[in-house]
């Protein structure tokens, strides 16, 4: 198992013409943070060189073309690629998004053999990343399909969790993709990672209506009533601490999500909106139920800003920070719950 100072920081360097790069390179360019990690680039020296001059910042980079090369406290970037990128800051490029996904799939194959321990997954543009080798919504599909489990949308900053039933499905179709083995599904998820990535043993977990007013006794839907109350009795009464539905509107206003570990919204703009309205900009996303441990920041490629030095890179850094916080945990975690009679056995 890989000893902690040394944990190994993957990095996808996504839309080279948005600010992905730049809160990269900002994360790093304070040194204290090479005291907690030593993170791999996915991309080209030669690119992102360029990149951080034209941003003005004065870090060192260290090139390698081996993976077995990376060099603790130094800022590695691995040769995904070795051909040149016209970087254009601020414009969408099919080839630059071509870019960023090789620069994924050299980072998700590292760490699917363990050369690197965690990924951390700069923004990328869904619509210019398309093809024929890329088909997927966004980076939690691919992951999912590449690192075994499966997904769950986690957005997280300090004690704010909110986990999603429905993720990139249209409001229109929200109501039909939530069936009684779908909350089952991802209410377990959220209690696991709760316990396995958060270290929080006994989880009490809220879940919101999927109808204005929980459906108002069936006037404004009946899918409350009749799919959501019901699989949420039965999860209970087989111990879990999990509560609701919960109507959407008031939850958060109220402040009574101050009162569990995880939200479980509905759909996307359910969660997503009250999260990044109390945490924009510091928040995380995870995705929960994987294999290995992937985050990114909460925003992203913020093409009106990108090449004139103003992004903010504090989520980036907080995803880092989140993930080896979760790399830790899951260690800790998978030694607390080894089998004894197989750990003596070990001894033996």
């Amino acid at each position: 198992m890989k000893q902690e100072e040394n944990i190994i920081v993957g990095i996808s360097i996504g839309d080279l013409n948005g600010i992905g790069p730049e809160v990269a390179l900002k994360t790093f360019e304070d040194p204290r943070m090479l005291e907690f990690c030593t993170p791999v680039i996915f991309a080209s020296v030669k690119v992102v060189s360029f990149i951080k001059k034209q941003l003005g910042l004065t870090l060192n980079l260290n090139g390698i073309n081996d993976l077995n090369k990376v060099v603790p406290g130094k800022i590695n970037v691995y040769n995904a690629w070795n051909s040149g990128v016209n970087i254009n800051f601020g414009k969408e490029d099919p080839v630059v998004g071509d870019f960023a996904i090789k620069s994924l799939f050299s980072a998700t194959k590292a760490l699917k053999s363990g050369q690197v321990d965690v990924l951390v997954t700069a923004p990328i543009n869904k619509h210019n990343i398309q093809s024929k080798d890329f088909q997927f919504p966004g980076h939690t599909d691919y992951l999912a399909k590449e690192l075994g489990g499966k997904s769950l949308m986690f957005m997280i900053h300090d004690d704010l969790r909110v986990g999603l039933l429905t993720d990139h499905v249209p409001v229109k179709e929200v109501a039909n993709h939530i069936t009684k083995k779908l909350i089952k599904e991802k209410v377990a998820m959220v209690m696991d990672s709760l316990k396995m990535d958060f270290q929080i043993a006994k989880p009490k977990v809220a879940v919101l209506g999927i109808n204005p007013h929980t459906g108002d006794n069936g006037v404004i839907g009946k899918e409350d009533d009749e799919v959501l109350k019901p699989t949420l009795l039965e999860i209970r009464e087989k111990g879990d601490l999990v509560y609701g539905p919960y109507s959407a509107d008031s939850f958060f206003g109220s402040k009574n999500y101050q009162n569990f570990d995880a939200i479980i919204a509905a759909y996307h703009d359910q969660g997503l909106i009250p999260f990044k309205t109390l945490a924009f900009g510091k928040g995380v996303n995870f995705t929960a139920g994987l294999t290995k441990v992937r985050t990114s920041p909460d925003h992203g490629t913020a093409y009106e800003i990108a090449g004139k030095g103003e992004a903010d890179e504090t989520s980036f850094k907080e995803a880092v920070f989140k993930a080896i916080s979760i790399f830790r945990n899951r260690n800790e975690y998978e030694k607390l719950t080894q089998n004894p009679l197989k750990l003596k056995q070990k001894k033996l």
